[in-house]
């Protein structure tokens, strides 16, 4: 579809070059983890077309805010992608999808479409992976800097309380990344992790 390049290239580079230091977890790296994540999806759901193109957009862009701020940074995000793909003269149907999706990611998620469960479950996908305790010690760094938690009691208590209530939203998700995340969520109660 016409302007994903571009604008994947312009939206990349102001991350790569514009984002915090101190965000050591939503950083360039998180978002190429969630566009890989959806392409998986992509993959696997065979999804086509327009579906393919925005849901791109939509990993790439989703925490585009955070360059800006990071108080509501999924509407801020959300003003800047319209911006960008509407620079590209993208349709105003396909920016408002996108803009959808970006809102979607916010906690706690309420996604409504399929491709918002899509690209929720890629923001989160993390919580059932392996690489869960490497991810998570990023998050706690970033929120230690930016005194989001004070104390490794106020992290255990954070985490415990967002697994709890976290809910994946597609049947992928479902089978192959709660059975884990259950399996964090019980070693960090423990104390184990």
């Amino acid at each position: 579809m016409k302007g994903y390049l571009k604008l994947r290239r312009i939206v990349l580079t102001k991350l790569q070059n514009g984002l915090p230091k101190h965000l050591t977890y939503h950083n360039l790296e998180h978002v190429l983890d969630v566009l890989d994540v959806c392409n998986q999806y992509i993959k696997r759901d065979n999804i086509k077309g327009d579906d393919a193109f925005l849901l791109r957009i939509g990993a790439i862009v989703h925490d585009m805010g955070f360059l800006k701020t990071n108080i509501n940074h999924e509407e801020v995000g959300a003003d800047m992608a319209s911006e960008i793909m509407s620079s590209l003269n993208m349709g105003q149907e396909q920016i408002e999808i996108v803009r959808g999706l970006i809102l979607a990611t916010k906690i706690p998620q309420n996604p409504k479409t399929e491709l918002q469960k899509i690209i929720c479950d890629s923001d989160l996908d993390y919580l059932g992976r392996n690489d869960y305790p490497e991810i998570s010690k990023r998050l706690y760094l970033e929120f230690k800097s930016t005194n989001v938690i004070k104390t490794d009691e106020d992290w255990k208590n954070l985490q415990v309380s967002f697994l709890t209530k976290h809910e994946f939203h597609t049947p992928f998700a479902k089978k192959y990344r709660k059975p884990k995340k259950q399996v964090w969520l019980q070693k960090i109660a423990e104390d184990n992790i």
